[in-house]
């Protein structure tokens, strides 16, 4: 029993000797697959949106239901806008925002350094309600008028002092800090003689202005070369009765300019999560409207920012493929998985063919160095056999023969144990002719 067991430990020793090169190969290639492993994604995300009774908000907050499907948690915060936002994914407070189209200055490459766009998410019409007793269609003919262009730090007032300036129209006094719901009321009471509302038909002050009576919309007659100096806006028209078909609202076809609004995320934000956006974007805002058709957006429209790389990928063959079958932390888990495992396995099936090439030579090599101290005792016989060391001669068979008989070797491999047996007791008989032969010279010498 006692032999047993110590023929186990060694033949599991001989195996361990022979695993611990492979299980080394393996580790330094596990740490280094590991250094191309994306790290799990977090499972919060802050989304700056704008104030909490605009669009922005109510998108957010649909986004926040879709995301918690995923077990992902999205943590919507007001601002003042779009500029708010910028600023806010440039100081980590929010790792993704809502940006209207055009708000950035040209002087700001260093925010479009830090920050990667998603795609644009929908359009946002400019309409510009006035008042006035004959119809205007350029910008440049409300000079002079009092105009509300947005709260300071919102996409309407960037953009509207962009669209001012172009037309030579001063900042001055005249140009009022009001925006949304304000702005209709001061439009309405005779505040202000313009006002720029960046939102979608449906909006409800873009409902009210609509309907107010003594309020008109431009229709833009220099629509297309807006477009030529502006290329972040587009085209867009509002066919007569598109809001009200009883009331004839609008009362003809009504040419608008559009901004996009954009999901703009801090550069570095997980690959799985651009994705995951991605997907509730389309769920979103992927339907038909007034001014885009069903399956339009989101898409890459505003070239204000980079595309992140990832949204590109996105764009190109849609989600994951592990994304569209399992849940997104499973997809996540398997895909961090998969990077990690096949370059191990690339390892292993080599490594795995040689292994019992390896532990074979290993316990061969015990009985084969034993062979060499045989060989090298027979050439010392044949060459130089000296009578007197006859015993040591002896002795030096024996200790091979007992060694041999001590080694423990795994039973598919005591064959060489035995056949070195009988090797040994071949040179022990050459020894013995070699002491009878001499024995045999010595009688016949006189």
């Amino acid at each position: 029993m006692g032999s047993k067991l110590k023929n186990g430990l060694l033949s599991f020793r001989d195996l361990l000797a022979t695993a611990w090169p492979i299980v080394l190969v393996v580790t330094l290639g596990f740490v280094l697959a590991y250094q191309f492993v994306e790290p799990a994604p977090p499972r919060t995300l802050t989304l700056s949106a704008g104030p909490d009774d605009g669009v922005y908000h109510a998108f957010a907050r649909r986004y926040a239901a879709i995301l918690e499907r995923s077990g992902v948690t999205l943590r919507v915060e007001t601002s003042t806008g779009s500029l708010d936002n910028i600023e806010r994914l440039r100081r980590g407070e929010a790792d993704v925002a809502f940006v209207q189209g055009g708000v950035l200055p040209a002087d700001g490459d260093a925010a479009r350094e830090d920050l990667r766009s998603l795609g644009s998410m929908y359009y946002e019409p400019v309409w510009i309600f006035y008042r006035s007793k004959t119809p205007l269609g350029r910008l440049h003919d409300l000079n002079g008028r009092r105009i509300a262009i947005g709260a300071e730090g919102s996409g309407v007032r960037g953009l509207a002092l962009q669209l001012l300036e172009a037309n030579e129209i001063p900042y001055d006094g005249k140009l009022v800090p009001l925006a949304g719901l304000d702005a209709a009321e001061a439009l309405q009471q005779g505040w202000v003689d313009a006002a720029f509302i960046i939102a979608a038909p449906e909006a409800p002050v873009v409902q009210v202005l609509l309907r107010s009576p003594g309020v008109r919309v431009m229709s833009f007659a220099q629509a297309d070369g807006y477009t030529r100096h502006f290329p972040f806006l587009t085209q867009v028209n509002l066919p007569r009765g598109a809001v009200d078909l009883v009331r004839d609202t609008p009362p003809r076809s009504t040419a608008l300019l559009a901004a996009t609004t954009n999901l703009v995320a801090r550069e570095g934000l997980h690959p799985a999560l651009v994705s995951l956006l991605l997907q509730a974007a389309g769920e979103v805002h992927g339907a038909s409207g007034f001014f885009q058709r069903r399956g339009e957006f989101p898409a890459y429209l505003d070239a204000s920012f980079e595309l992140s790389p990832d949204a590109v990928r996105h764009y190109k063959s849609g989600p994951p493929f592990l994304q569209r079958y399992l849940p997104f932390w499973a997809a996540v888990l398997v895909d961090r998985m998969v990077v990690m495992l096949l370059p191990l396995i690339a390892l292993l099936v080599p490594l795995l063919r040689v292994a019992p090439a390896i532990y074979s030579w290993r316990v061969r090599s015990k009985i084969f160095r034993l062979y060499g101290e045989l060989k090298f005792l027979e050439s010392e016989v044949r060459q130089r056999y000296e009578p007197a060391r006859h015993a040591e001669y002896f002795a030096r068979l024996d200790r091979i023969e007992e060694e041999a008989s001590q080694r423990n070797v795994p039973l598919a491999f005591t064959d060489l144990v035995y056949t070195l047996r009988e090797h040994v007791n071949l040179v022990r008989k050459q020894l013995l002719r070699f002491e009878r032969g001499q024995g045999e010279r010595e009688s016949a010498t006189p």
